[in-house]
């Protein structure tokens, strides 16, 4: 007579053990036709541009325009992550721009800490690392180093340019325009390379003072 119960009491608690493993189950991502996963963020957030699965390897640069407006040398700070390449200007704790970069090859490797912005020249060029150019004109060594490589009989030492130069450190190592590799690795002589598209508004919005936090 009590077998029943029993039974019914089992069957219950089957039931409940179902519906809590179904409840936990999470659905598949969403996709596209192609299989490509759909980014669940409004399009032109910062959200949606960093679900990107392009977005590691990305040359392309995300801006808040109206926290762009509210930016300005007084409330600005960078911040640099060499790990992702990627260097971002901040107003507070919010990324007003997030952007592509170069660093220091392992060799000459950007130093990590926090800086502080020591001088801004527009047209700056180096004055140790460059081309050599021969008597004719010709370039004969196109990563010159100026302290150690011989000038040729006739020839001269060119700088390679750093327009909108934000200087770090007294050794030489700034914040400027520069190449960005296609593959985004390290290229520099430890100095952080941005696009020409973006470092003169970052340069536009940071002063002499400004904390640089490179990690």
């Amino acid at each position: 007579m009590k077998l029943r119960p029993i039974l019914a009491h089992s069957a219950a608690v089957l039931a409940s053990l179902w519906f809590a493993s179904c409840a936990s189950r999470t659905a598949p991502p969403a996709t596209e036709a192609g299989g490509r996963p759909v980014n669940p963020h409004p399009p032109g957030t910062y959200e949606h541009f960093k679900a990107e699965p392009s977005y590691p390897k990305t040359h392309d640069h995300w801006k808040d325009e109206a926290l762009l407006t509210q930016t300005h040398p007084g409330n600005s700070h960078i911040k640099v992550n060499l790990a992702m390449q990627r260097a971002f200007l901040m107003n507070g704790e919010q990324v007003v721009i997030d952007y592509p970069i170069s660093s220091g090859v392992p060799s000459r490797p950007t130093p990590k800490g926090a800086f502080y912005i020591l001088e801004k020249i527009v047209d700056k060029s180096s004055n140790r690392y460059g081309k050599m150019y021969d008597a004719a004109g010709k370039v004969v060594n196109s990563d010159a180093d100026a302290f150690s490589d011989p000038v040729p009989e006739g020839g001269k030492f060119v700088g390679a340019p750093m327009r909108y130069w934000m200087r770090l450190t007294h050794d030489g190592v700034g914040h400027h325009i520069g190449p960005i590799p296609r593959s985004r690795r390290p290229a520099s002589h430890a100095c952080i390379r941005g696009p020409s598209k973006v470092v003169p508004t970052v340069y536009s919005k940071v002063k002499p003072g400004t904390r640089v936090v490179v990690e």
